[in-house]
Parts: C-alpha cells; structure tokens; sequence
C-alpha cells in the first residue's frame, strides 16, 4: 500500500513539472497589431518638408544614411503610414527615395510621364489622402523634362495614350509661352506644368481639394535639378529649397 502510494506521488510531480514546462513555453496569447499610422505622432507639413529636404543635401553630397532595410521591411509589413505623398515623372533619372534619401515606407510615389495628374494618378494619391492620411503632397518636375520637352515642340504624337500626356502639359506650355521665348521656354514650361499638375489635383479631385481647405493636406511644388541633384521649390512665396 505504501509502495503505491509512493508512485502515486512520484507520478503527480512528473504531471505537475510537465504542466509547468507546457506553461512556461506556450506562446503568449497573440493580438492583432495595430497598423503603423495608429503609433506614429503627428508631423507638421514644414517640418516633413524640412526632413525632405535635410535627405535632399544628404543625396546631393553623396552621403546618404544607412537603411536598415531588413528589419524595417518586417516592421512595415502590418501596415504603411508615409507622411509624404510625392507625384512625379517617371523619368529613370528621378528617383524620389533616392533624391530625398528615404527609405521603405517613407514615401508613397506616383510617377508619371511629366508628372500629369490623370485620372489613375488621381486615384492613387487619393488612396494615399483618404485613407493613410498623409500630411504632405509634394509635385516635382524636373530638369530637361522630355515630356514637357515634346509637349513645347507641338509635334503630333504617334498613338493616343501620347497624345493624353500632351494635352494634359499643354495648357503649361501655353502659358510659359507669353512670357518665355527661345532656350527659355522649356524652363518656364517646366516650372508652370509642375503648377498646373498642383492645380489640376484639386480641380479634379473633391477629395484632395476638400483636404487641403481643412488644413489637413499641404502641397508643394518642386523641381528636381538632374545636374546638381537640387530639389527647389517654385512658385509660391517660399520658393528655394529651404
């Protein structure tokens, strides 16, 4: 009787450790996280454009931070909050991550041919207003645009899907052409397609106009210069890259 009393006990431990141990590492009781935006503060329109920018001095020196690729790429994949919305050419010489020196997350990009603001455009950077909330719309042409270019030599364009980027950049070269003759033109055509890019964004778009009336959006218009790496802004009293 004792000696099964003995085992009784003995095998009553053995459950006990094994209970203990299966507690011990039982994985924690999982929740869902929270999407990045739901943490991340606040930021001011001027002092995301002032981080541009400080990036911007950085690509222009040739030294650009180090990103911590991996480990940011894990933390992102539960969700994006880019403070900063940036439309601009598609031209492979105008990279905005690099030309600002971002990283994963840090921008949400629509580039197009010229920078035009279509309908998909729109669609996109409404996406990006509405939904991820961010703060900061920046529209960037840049220097030597080809776009612009072929829109100011009023050529015919060799299919229709050409031919929509034009017109959309027509109206620029129109009125860069009042006031701007010769070699000068392609400049100014640049600079007033960035603005009517800006302006075509809220005339077409009640969601982004309605943001920027509420304070909730701010847009900045910009170019890109291929041969120093410079972003300056245009237009506007505030036009330098400061």
């Amino acid at each position: 009787m004792k000696r099964e009393l003995f085992c009784i006990v003995i095998l009553f431990g053995f459950l006990g450790v094994g209970l203990a141990q299966q507690s011990a590492t039982a994985p924690a009781k999982t929740t869902h996280a929270q999407p990045h935006a739901a943490t991340k503060p606040e930021a001011s329109p001027d002092a995301v454009w002032a981080d541009l920018m400080a990036g911007n001095r950085r690509f222009v020196a040739g030294k650009p931070r180090q990103h911590m690729v991996v480990p940011l790429r894990k933390k992102l994949a539960s969700g994006q909050s880019p403070d900063v919305i940036i439309l601009s050419c598609s031209d492979s010489r105008v990279s905005p991550e690099l030309v600002f020196d971002q990283s994963l997350g840090d921008l949400f990009v629509v580039r197009t041919a010229g920078n035009v603001a279509d309908p998909v455009a729109l669609g996109s950077i409404e996406y990006a207003v509405d939904h991820i909330h961010s703060p900061v719309l920046v529209v960037m042409g840049h220097q030597k645009c080809g776009a612009v270019s072929a829109a100011c030599s009023g050529e015919k364009m060799p299919s229709d899907n050409l031919e929509a980027i034009m017109n959309k950049i027509g109206p620029a070269v129109n009125q860069a052409k009042t006031y701007a003759k010769g070699d000068d033109l392609l400049d100014a055509a640049i600079k007033d397609n960035v603005e009517q890019s800006a302006k075509d964004l809220q005339a077409n778009s009640e969601i982004i106009r309605n943001a920027v009336q509420s304070g909730k959006l701010k847009i900045f218009e910009a170019e890109y210069s291929l041969d120093t790496g410079e972003v300056m802004r245009v237009n506007g009293p505030a036009a330098s890259k400061n």
